[in-house]
């Protein structure tokens, strides 16, 4: 245990320094600055880190058992932790609001002063809306929160990580104080701080509350990615990780599915959980697994980029269109698979282009995903009309065997129930061999050949003088990330492929020339939302070297064939 706590403690450490604390970063900058003596500006500093890292911990673990119990909004929380910065905002501008926010304090005894006090209460605001960067001990936290699974372990994990994470902004806020100790003319403008102060907790309390926030981790270099993959990736840290979140599947039963031809019992359907938004129902309203008994329900695990999510859609949507009014209820849980996945507009988006009409939970945090112990896009997972789990599917295909499953599922719940008939949609799963997906960012590099990848930073690649089938080659300047390799100056990637299709996930903007066996086939335009963008198509030639000229700026994410 004591291992796992440290791995917590680094992992919160390397999150504190992470692109994603900086929507918080201005408010714990400017925490202290606002006391009027310099002992008073470092202990309200202190509070503010100790109120985010208390109120963070307690939210993370029981903050949506406590709402889910009461029946009140998930973002409610969210939602006074914002009204709780402005309030300080703007009693910070106008200083008669400030004595009335801070009349309370006065009548609190104890050795702390107002000033910590009032501290505390701005970092308990704070701690409702700081959302760090997700990695597997996040994951591990956020699940046993969301699935009311909580252990001591547990406990100590989530304290151990928040006061992690706390370090660093610690460290800049005492920083912030050090610098107007020295600096006599801040010093002396008391006045002009709590002003500045007030100023940057409204601004970044409308900036938080209209999500204008969002793209900053996507935007700024993910710096601490190889970090963290190195601290919280290894074998022995997830196996722990894993025991803790385990008691989320009950019996195990649910691992007993084999993937039949026949229906299964494979024992209570865990319900939906961690969700962050949902998109397709009244209101973004969410659904519950218990207010759907009587139901039939397919949930169906997918993530927008992925080719064989996109092939499975059309049938799912013909499902869900064909048998909605016989009983059938259809979740498409967006569990992301890259950063840029993550973004609710860009699910939104793409399932709109896709034709996505059903309801769709989004699972950020993969807790959802954890809850069910799940591996693979897409995944079915059939639930009968008493909750119970009774069918599962792995990857595409064997569409009419689902559907069947289904229409005996239905009959089951409503004997006599007479159906339309089956749907008739052409299954597009390949059957010739291909190559294996093949990412392109270090985190998951595989068949890069002909240099040694430079993580994180500009390098010169060199076409080696060839390549075997499934590798791939560089050449020009790339920038390799953890999950994308973007382009330089004449930036070239050569693929020895086998497929009739090839298609790669891309983003940023420019435009992707593509030459298959010495000849030009077309140009790609990249812009908009990142995603999975057609290089090959129904080629009469369905294997040699593909030779794509990428622009600066395009980043190129995973080849998947079909």
């Amino acid at each position: 245990m004591i291992s796992l706590l440290v791995v917590g403690f680094v992992a919160g450490l390397i999150t504190g320094i992470s692109p994603c604390i900086l929507p918080v970063l201005p408010v714990v900058l400017v925490a202290g600055a606002t006391g009027t003596a310099p002992a008073s500006r470092r202990r309200r500093s202190v509070a503010v880190v100790a109120g985010l890292v208390a109120s963070f911990s307690v939210i993370t673990l029981v903050g949506t058992t406590v709402l889910s119990a009461i029946g009140l909004p998930q973002d409610l929380l969210r939602d006074a932790g914002l009204l709780v910065l402005g309030l300080f905002g703007i009693g910070l501008l106008v200083p008669a609001i400030g004595e009335i926010l801070e009349r309370p304090f006065f009548r609190l005894r104890g050795p702390q002063p107002t000033t910590a006090r009032g501290g505390l209460v701005l970092g308990l605001g704070l701690g409702a809306v700081f959302v760090p960067c997700a990695g597997p001990v996040l994951a591990a936290i956020t699940v046993i929160g969301a699935t009311n699974h909580l252990s001591f372990t547990g406990l100590l994990l989530t304290v151990a990580f928040a006061a992690g994470a706390g370090v660093p902004l610690l460290a800049v806020a005492l920083a912030g104080d050090a610098v107007i100790d020295r600096v006599r003319a801040l010093r002396d403008r008391a006045r002009g701080m709590r002003i500045a102060g007030g100023a940057v907790l409204i601004v970044m309390t409308l900036a938080i509350g209209l999500n204008l926030t969002n793209g900053l981790q996507q935007d700024v270099t993910g710096y601490t990615n190889a970090l963290q993959n190195s601290v919280e990736g290894g074998r022995t840290v997830r196996t722990q990780l894993q025991t803790l979140t385990k008691g989320n599947t009950g019996d195990g039963s649910l691992l007993s599915c084999t993937d039949s031809a026949t229906l299964e019992n494979c024992g209570p359907a865990p319900d939906f959980a961690g969700i962050t938004a949902w998109l397709n129902t009244p209101g973004g309203a969410p659904l519950s697994l218990p207010d759907l008994r009587g139901k039939v329900v397919l949930i169906d695990f997918w993530t927008y980029s992925c080719i064989n999510c996109q092939r499975t859609i059309p049938h799912v949507e013909a499902w869900y269109k064909q048998y909605a009014s016989d009983g059938l209820v259809v979740v498409g849980v967006h569990t992301p698979e890259f950063a840029f996945e993550h973004v609710v507009s860009n699910v939104q988006g793409a399932a709109q282009q896709l034709g996505v009409t059903y309801p769709i939970a989004v699972d950020d945090n993969d807790i959802t995903w954890s809850t069910y112990d799940n591996e693979y896009w897409p995944a079915e997972y059939l639930v009968d009309a008493t909750g119970m789990l009774r069918h599962v599917d792995f990857g595409e295909g064997e569409y009419g065997r689902t559907e069947s499953l289904i229409r005996q599922l239905l009959v089951d719940a409503n004997p006599g129930l007479k159906l339309p008939a089956p749907t008739d949609l052409p299954d597009r799963t390949p059957t010739a061999p291909t190559n294996p997906e093949t990412y392109l960012g270090y985190s998951r590099l595989q068949y890069l050949v002909g240099a040694t990848p430079v993580m994180d930073a500009p390098a010169v690649y060199k076409f080696p003088s060839f390549i075997t089938p499934e590798e791939y080659a560089l050449s020009g300047s790339w920038t390799i990330g953890s999950e994308e390799a973007t382009a330089g100056a004449d930036a070239r990637l050569e693929l020895d492929f086998e497929a009739h299709d090839v298609y790669l996930v891309l983003g940023g903007s420019g435009t992707v020339a593509v030459s298959l066996n010495g000849k030009a086939v077309t140009t790609v335009d990249v812009s908009g939302i990142p995603g999975l963008y057609t290089l090959v198509s129904g080629s009469s030639e369905s294997s040699g070297v593909l030779l794509l000229t990428v622009s600066p700026g395009v980043e190129a994410y995973d080849f998947t064939f079909g």
